[in-house]
């Protein structure tokens, strides 16, 4: 596994008159023998904002969420959707009626049967807005989940809906226990949540970790592992430390200038893998000057992304030339943006700014690819052209619901944050972004971006069945968010992972997971 390279399969996820019948999500293939029993411990950088279906909003959410609730699909590291909690699916000539078959004999841990008056279940709360789940975006084109008999359900869609096959593949849209949702106070939001998955919650000391344990009546293969615990260490540096003094079995997000080291050490090998994330500072064009767009285009050209990429980054990733990474269907390069300095303090002069100004520039630690210096980098760029921006920093849950509030409520100037596609469709990359109707609380468009071309644009492309002409749709709309600059595109990034070489069976996933199912550990790694 040692400088292992795992190259994802751009594999396009819809097709409007299929009948999906297939295996459910890959076997990993193991070494004979494999050990049972033991606890693996893998440290991340930032911990779940929330484990509630209508509440999650992070990768961390879903890296650990889905060990314990499964979707109706899976998608797999080459990019194919794959059953999961339904075995089949078809969609009706018109597009607008998707008939899923679910998996018979499954149970929540609580015991309560899976069926499809679950997934109704799951689903209606998901999308009732009273919920103001933060990714409701994913399934709002459905109108109807019509139980159409214990193990059969009826999607009916208000117009047909390219990606919904790949939306439904979502962490966040993994099937909880009705019986353990309504059993909640009113109001209440899960906090240990009761799903069908191989494992099972058994604590959570915030801002320390998770604890996961064996679901002994798991529907498939039984994990191996007793235990799957998940440690939140912000600072890369101490989580190196636990994994190379034995404390940790693997961790995500290993900086560059740390890999020869670890590569050189026998006992654990290093994983490189593709991502689906691009990594963006956004505006809020109510806050001045940010309503400029020569202000958004001068702060672009002030930012060298090459060299973040090449010095900070040790060249794992790549300069954004779009909204979304080449990997995602519906990609088009419209830049980069070039580095030029001189370029910027014209535009600024051009706007009213030849001295330029001061802002605040908010952003996370701990949660991407050195994130801060990244941010410190861009700092000291834009103060080459006469921007002094004050960086501010939060914990993670905080700086999410910071961030997400309307505009009259908004006091954000500037922030940082990244996005990934797990569905490999533009569409979950540009729609909740992007469109002016996701601004919160509504969605995730945290620049309060308006374009009314570019909304329709994307409005059209949503029931577009036709690839050649979604993807005409999308270079249309790429180009004009490209010139408006609601972000400082920065980078794309990859993925460094390490692990123990005594643990087997990880799956390093490119929508940024590590997936614990089939996984154990030699007696002597534990």
């Amino acid at each position: 596994m040692k400088n292992r390279i795992l190259v994802l399969s751009v594999v396009m996820l819809l097709a409007l008159s299929l009948v999906a019948i297939g295996c459910p999500r890959p076997v990993v293939e193991l070494p004979v023998d494999p050990k049972i029993g033991g606890t693996l411990v893998i440290v991340i950088g930032a911990q779940p904002e929330a484990l509630d279906t209508i509440r999650m909003a992070s990768s961390p959410a879903a890296t650990v969420s889905q060990h314990i609730t499964e979707p109706l699909v899976y998608l797999g590291v080459d990019g194919t959707l794959n059953p999961s909690l339904a075995e089949s699916w078809e969609v009706s000539p018109d597009g607008l009626v998707w008939t899923l078959q679910l998996r018979q004999g499954v149970k929540f841990h609580d015991g309560t049967p899976f069926n499809a008056e679950a997934v109704k279940f799951n689903l209606d709360r998901f999308l009732d807005p009273a919920n103001r789940a933060p990714f409701r975006f994913l399934i709002a084109a459905i109108t109807e989940v019509e139980v159409a008999g214990e193990y059969s359900v009826r999607l009916h869609l208000r117009a047909p809906f390219a990606p919904m096959l790949a939306h439904l593949s979502h962490s966040f849209i993994g099937m909880l226990s009705p019986t353990a949702v309504k059993a909640l106070p009113a109001g209440a939001l899960v906090e240990h949540p009761v799903g069908t998955g191989p494992f099972k919650i058994a604590e959570w000391l915030r801002g320390e970790r998770i604890v996961l344990e064996r679901n002994e009546g798991y529907w498939g293969k039984v994990p191996y592992l007793d235990e799957v615990i998940f440690k939140f260490v912000p600072e890369p540096g101490a989580r190196l430390a636990m994994l190379e003094a034995g404390d940790a079995h693997a961790t995500m997000f290993v900086p560059p200038m740390d890999v020869p080291r670890l590569e050189a050490d026998p006992a654990i090998d290093v994983v490189h893998q593709t991502s689906v994330r691009v990594i963006y500072i956004g505006f809020n064009p109510f806050i001045e000057p940010f309503d400029d767009v020569r202000v958004r285009q001068a702060l672009n050209y002030a930012v060298d992304k090459q060299a973040i990429v090449e010095f900070i980054l040790g060249g794992t990733g790549r300069a954004s030339d779009a909204p979304l990474v080449p990997a995602v269907f519906g990609h088009h390069a419209a830049g980069p943006y070039e580095f030029n300095p001189e370029r910027a303090r014209q535009l600024l002069a051009e706007a009213g700014f030849p001295d330029g100004f001061r802002t605040i520039l908010y952003h996370p630690t701990g949660r991407y690819m050195k994130d801060v210096a990244v941010i410190e980098a861009v700092q000291a760029m834009l103060r080459e052209v006469g921007v002094e921006a004050e960086l501010r920093t939060m914990e993670w849950a905080a700086y999410l619901a910071f961030l997400r509030k309307p505009p009259q409520e908004a006091t954000h100037p500037m922030y940082m944050l990244g996005w990934g596609t797990p569905t490999l469709d533009a569409d979950y990359s540009l729609f909740p972004l992007l469109h002016s109707s996701q601004w919160p609380p509504a969605g995730w468009a945290l620049s309060f971006y308006k374009n009314v071309d570019v909304d329709r644009i994307l409005d059209e492309a949503r029931i577009t069945p036709d690839l050649t002409r979604r993807r005409a749709l999308y270079k249309e709309a790429i180009e004009l968010i490209w010139h408006d600059a609601p972000w400082i595109f920065l980078h794309d990034e990859l993925q460094i992972n390490a692990v123990r070489t005594g643990v087997h069976g990880l799956i390093h996933h490119p929508v940024e997971r590590i997936e614990a199912w089939e996984a154990w550990i030699e007696a002597d790694a534990r």
